[in-house]
């Protein structure tokens, strides 16, 4: 089971690279990086787990890094979606398209 969840962590990391890469609009680099983030937090989750599933106790420390992660994730996202909506109405109001 490990196994699909680390696939699933790569192949969403991949599409965050590439969204990051491909797009040029900077709500879609957001959330292209969120998605690359989320793989990492899956990949951490996967790291944690493969021990508890060896019969050894799960690392506590890859789950303080993810939920650290997320909501560090969260703030971020939070205040780079208000940058730019506050970049667009500085362009609304000078006129730019």
């Amino acid at each position: 089971m490990s196994e699909i969840f680390g696939f699933t962590a790569a192949c969403l990391v991949g599409l965050g690279l590439y969204g990051l890469i491909v797009h040029s609009s900077a709500l879609r680099k957001i959330l292209s990086f969120n998605v690359l983030g989320s793989g990492i937090f899956l990949l951490l989750g996967v790291i944690a787990r493969r021990g508890a599933a060896a019969g050894l106790v799960a690392d506590p420390v890859p789950q303080a890094l993810v939920i650290t992660g997320i909501v560090v994730a969260f703030s971020a996202t939070a205040l780079g979606v208000a940058l730019i909506r506050r970049l667009d109405e500085d362009d609304e109001e000078e006129g730019e398209p």
